[in-house]
């Protein structure tokens, strides 16, 4: 496999709280210049980014980021409006508290909802694997199948752990026939991304793998 097949289902992310407009702009860059499947960033660049870019790659935001507790209607609320600014794909974080409950259906109720917000714009929807067990897992993969989402993602990277072969293993052995799934969190080599995707990931959310093609395009000698 070469990193123009692993570039083309990358989420490139930059969702450091410090970012800034020209950080973002230049992930923009890079990501048309390598042909990823979008780059994912923070709400308040939404707009900015996609005047930027046009139709030349697609938005990805994040919504009840990182932690998840937001109630729904600001959830929606925020879904709404960066799919108003141009948003082309969501990534939401779930109530995990409401999981540790057993709430399962005011979950799946959550994510319909955001999933409506969406108007038939790409939903992945992040279920934080790092605070999870897998019975919680399990179950999470159960409710995102019948939620109406695109994607079951691994995590948000911002809660001490990312996405294992594991755990993307336990999503394939669970999911719903049309449920696909992102990787994000701790992919840093081409390897990483190569065993996430033989184990059923069609998503990858990372910024390491352009520096790795970066790396690869640049000329011995060139600093």
């Amino acid at each position: 496999m070469n990193v123009k097949d692993i570039l083309a289902i990358c989420d490139h992310t930059l969702l450091a709280q410090g970012a800034t407009e020209a950080e973002i702009k230049a992930i923009c860059d890079d990501g048309i210049r390598f042909g990823t499947a979008s780059v994912c960033i923070p709400p308040s660049h939404v707009k900015m980014a996609k005047e930027y870019v046009k139709d030349t790659l697609a938005i990805c935001t994040v919504i009840g980021f990182p932690n998840g507790y937001m109630t729904t209607a600001t959830k929606v609320f925020e879904t709404a409006d960066a799919v108003k600014n141009g948003a082309d794909e969501i990534d939401m974080v779930i109530n995990v508290g409401w999981v540790k409950e057993g709430r399962y259906d005011d979950v799946l109720s959550e994510i319909k909802q955001i999933r409506a917000a969406c108007e038939g714009k790409i939903l992945k929807v992040i279920i934080e694997t790092c605070l999870l067990d897998d019975e919680e897992k399990i179950e999470m993969t159960k409710v995102v199948s019948a939620s109406g989402a695109d994607f079951i993602k691994t995590s948000t990277g911002f809660a001490g752990g990312g996405a294992t072969v594991a755990d993307i293993k336990l999503f394939a052995e669970n999911r719903a026939p049309h449920l696909k799934i992102k990787a994000a969190g701790g992919i840093a080599s081409l390897a990483d991304a190569e065993a996430m995707m033989n184990e059923g990931a069609e998503r990858l959310g990372t910024s390491r793998i352009v520096r790795i093609a970066k790396q690869e395009t640049t000329p011995k000698g060139t600093y």
